[in-house]
């Protein structure tokens, strides 16, 4: 399945030629003119530093918190639409039920909270970010036990409060951990982090999508009725975010979220968030072409959302049981992700950042188009095997690419979490209001033409990413000062 933003998404890390440059102390937080002289070309790491990177401990902090990203948007996401199908609800009302990652799409609404306030007690306890992580993590954890109770063929609107519950929760847990993850890792160590983060996130959304319908398989088994599996296997779910909060106590503060902490600023807390935010949108929206880039934001991984929203109703409705579905789709699929990962890791380190969006838009393009293929062969477990290898490691070098992206334009310490969360939410657009028509479409045209559409929904962001290497955007972007991370 698509990441998100999407991958749901995605929100991991950035790295690569649009990494930090690095200084002892905040200096200037506007954009800067490129100079050749100032951004001299990075030597490429051994071979052995590049392996060694990935054990050291800030790293595999970053690693444990990606399962915890990823786990919860399936449980809001496709397992949420593999149960409500199997239990006979329309694919009209499944493809609206993708509205329900709203929470993604306006979380930048709030991040300026998380990047002005304290949570009361934890924040004093274990800092500004883990004590909200730790908040987000128990809120995440009551908001899918309360899904999982829920029926979907008798309390629908239940479903959905639930679901919003979910996505509310896992996107203020993002806000978090990514400005968490910008802040703590130095520049030599975020595309390490970037493709780790990656392969986590995939993990996490592993064990919430076959993890999740092995368990309401197993039981079944036991005797319990379709419903109550389902129930235990939410409930199982939500345990499982305890994995998040052992990686929130076992991290360290960032330097640079300790040294803006709110409490050292004057005003009411409102009026520290309203400067917050101000300052937040207002540094970015001055930026060279800001409109043009936050459009590209928007459309870059709208082709792999369109398809997305609708492949766990595909499979099942081409005639594959749900234990296929768990095993080629999410199972042997993790493979192909977990490279496709690390691929899009080192492309990300090792070429410039337009290069590799590139070479990550028509990659995800081409899946769409495989899809097709599948869509006529039928029920055929290698086809399928092949379909979803192919789109499991496209989207997953794509996403790291993306997001590697994103994190390039966040380079200003005061406004981490909400600068990152408007843009993590404008790409959740897409597969959030975008994609919600995606099962009327399918509907009306077939599965075959369906997926041929959503590979075409590629060429606007193509456009966009020639305008801005025309305009100089990329080389803006490895000139951009920052700052320090927590390199201790």
């Amino acid at each position: 399945m698509p990441a998100s933003p999407e991958m749901g998404g995605g929100r991991l890390l950035a790295g690569g030629p649009g990494g930090l440059v690095r200084s002892s102390r905040i200096t200037d937080t506007s954009p800067m003119t490129y100079s050749p002289e100032a951004a001299p070309p990075r030597p490429r790491p051994s071979a052995l530093d590049a392996v060694a990177v990935y054990l050291r401990p800030r790293v595999l902090i970053v690693m444990f918190l990606g399962f915890s990203s990823g786990l919860p948007l399936a449980l809001s996401g496709s397992t949420l639409l593999v149960w409500m199908r199997e239990a006979g609800v329309d694919l009209g009302t499944i493809g609206l039920f993708a509205l329900v990652g709203t929470p993604y799409t306006l979380k930048f609404a709030w991040a300026p909270v998380v990047d002005a306030l304290n949570v009361p007690l934890l924040s004093r306890w274990l800092g500004r970010r883990r004590g909200w992580l730790l908040l987000t993590q128990i809120l995440l954890i009551g908001a899918i036990i309360f899904l999982g109770s829920c029926n979907p063929v008798t309390a629908p609107g239940l479903v959905a409060i639930g679901a919003l519950m979910v996505a509310a929760a896992s996107a203020t847990q993002d806000i978090v951990i990514d400005a968490f993850r910008v802040e703590s890792l130095p520049e030599n160590e975020q595309a390490a982090g970037m493709a780790s983060y990656v392969a986590a996130y995939r993990l996490g959304a592993l064990a919430s999508t076959a993890g999740a319908l092995y368990l309401v398989t197993g039981f079944e088994s036991l005797g319990y009725s379709k419903q109550v599996a389902w129930v235990w296997g939410y409930y199982t779910m939500g345990f499982l975010v305890i994995i998040g909060m052992g990686a929130t106590f076992l991290a360290r503060e960032p330097k640079i979220a300790a040294a803006e902490s709110p409490e050292s600023e004057t005003g009411s807390p409102l009026r520290r968030v309203m400067t917050s935010a101000i300052g937040a949108f207002s540094e970015f929206l001055s930026r060279d072409l800001a409109f043009v880039v936050l459009t590209f934001v928007i459309l870059y991984k709208l082709c792999d959302a369109f398809a997305g929203t609708m492949t766990a109703p595909f499979v099942i409705d081409l005639g594959f049981t749900r234990d296929q579905y768990a095993t080629i789709v999410k199972v042997v699929g993790l493979a192909a992700t977990l490279i496709g990962g690390f691929a899009g890791g080192a492309l990300a380190r090792t070429y410039p950042l337009a290069t590799s969006l590139w070479v990550g838009a028509i990659l995800q393009m081409f899946s769409n188009f495989v899809f097709t293929w599948q869509a006529y062969v039928g029920v055929d477990l290698r086809a399928l095997t092949v379909t979803i290898c192919v789109e499991n490691f496209t989207g997953a070098m794509g996403t790291v690419v993306f997001v590697a992206y994103l994190s390039a334009l966040c380079r200003s310490p005061l406004h981490t979490a909400t600068q990152y969360a408007l843009l993590t939410a404008l790409a959740a657009i897409g597969r959030t209001y975008l994609s919600s028509v995606a099962g009327f479409v399918a509907a009306g045209v077939g599965w075959a033409n369906f997926f041929m559409l959503s590979a075409l929904v590629a060429l606007p962001s193509m456009v966009l990413l020639v305008w801005l290497q025309r305009a100089g955007h990329f080389e803006t972007l490895t000139n951009r000062s920052s700052f320090e991370p927590d390199i201790d």
